[in-house]
């Protein structure tokens, strides 16, 4: 199939298939005797597999890793791993992000609570927090 219809299949525009081609994500193109791009049913397969991780998060870095085995079968393992690393990585996210958001609560209430009594809140860099009537 041409770029065109692989793009079409995808959903993906061509010139992501030619950036993926390019990186070494995807195996190089046949050429046509008209010198177009020709890509079959595995080219396909991967793009749909690039797109899963895409969107699950993984990093060109490791799309790359994986994709050194073009011609072959991923081994299980090294799939295996690559999904508990993409794990262990949301969930420092999510640690991360619930500090945020307590954080994140606790600056509202103060300021909150500051405001109703008619005062600001003062912020000094690498100091706790402190307030200060404004």
């Amino acid at each position: 199939m041409k770029i065109g219809d692989l793009a079409q299949r995808t959903g993906m525009a061509a010139s992501a298939i030619r950036f993926y081609e390019s990186s070494g994500l995807l195996p190089p193109a046949k050429r046509g005797a008209n010198g177009y791009r020709q890509y079959d049913d595995e080219t396909l397969q991967r793009l749909l597999v690039i797109q899963i991780a895409q969107r699950l998060g993984f990093s060109l870095e490791t799309l790359r890793r994986l994709a050194g085995h073009q011609g072959r079968e991923m081994p299980h393992d090294l799939v295996m791993q690559s999904l508990q690393e993409r794990l262990a990585e949301i969930d420092a996210m999510q640690k991360t992000l619930a500090s945020q958001r307590q954080e994140t609560e606790t600056l509202m209430q103060q300021l909150q609570a500051q405001w109703q009594q008619g005062r600001c809140l003062e912020l000094g860099a690498g100091a706790p927090m402190a307030m200060q009537a404004g």
